[in-house]
């Protein structure tokens, strides 16, 4: 259902920047620029990015749900985490200035609403739990802190930034580094509740691998 939703919804949103429609995490129509750069601005979206982390996730979820590995628990937080992120800044600091119809609209409700009430949810019923230690919360909160450092590197040479609470060139680098360190201390806020809850829920119930079917004893005598 969470990969669905993704697909679904980014299907949609990739359609409406191959023909110049307006971008669901924007609202921007920007008829000046090539294909190409329109689509490298949208991959450039962390909401874009944590959507397809949590829908690569729920795929590789659904094939093996025993799938497991220090690895694995660091990047199924990381779309846990950043597709709450998603959510929560999106309601915070988008939701009050974004005007969209249409397609664009639609696309929102699945970016910024159905996935991460969905993901959360999936999670909370089936988990995989527990599965999150404090080296596991460390690591994660490595990738929200990678993307921001791109963001600025990229926005400086170019003068694109993908959100405008991180647009150095208006408010100015001390300001827009400000809000990026709020961000990250909220992901890592985020991160910790994920943590306690990850402890206290019970693990849910989880398939067990079959037991190989004991030999036949031939009977003597």
């Amino acid at each position: 259902m969470v990969a669905a939703t993704v697909a679904s919804t980014l299907a949609i949103q990739l359609v409406l920047t191959s023909t110049g429609g307006a971008d669901a995490n924007s609202g921007v129509v920007d008829p000046t620029v090539g294909l190409e750069v329109r689509f490298a601005r949208l991959f450039s979206y962390f909401t874009v990015l944590s959507n397809i982390l949590v829908g690569v996730t729920s795929v590789m979820l659904a094939i093996r749900p025993q799938r497991d590995s220090a690895v694995w628990r660091v990047v199924r937080l990381d779309a846990l985490l950043g597709i709450i992120a998603t959510g929560v800044v999106f309601h915070l600091l988008l939701a009050p200035i974004l005007d969209l119809a249409g397609w664009a609209y639609v696309a929102t409700l699945g970016f910024h609403y159905a996935t991460p009430i969905l993901a959360v949810a999936v999670w909370l019923i089936f988990g995989p739990r527990p599965t999150m230690s404090a080296s596991t919360l460390a690591w994660a909160c490595l990738w929200p802190a990678a993307w921001l450092l791109f963001t600025f590197v990229r926005g400086e040479a170019t003068g694109w930034y993908p959100y405008p609470f991180l647009d150095a060139g208006k408010l100015g680098l001390a300001t827009a580094l400000i809000n990026s360190g709020l961000v990250l201390v909220g992901a890592a806020v985020v991160a910790a509740v994920l943590l306690l809850v990850d402890r206290l829920l019970p693990a849910p119930l989880r398939p067990q691998p079959d037991s190989p079917t004991p030999a036949r004893v031939r009977s003597a005598g």
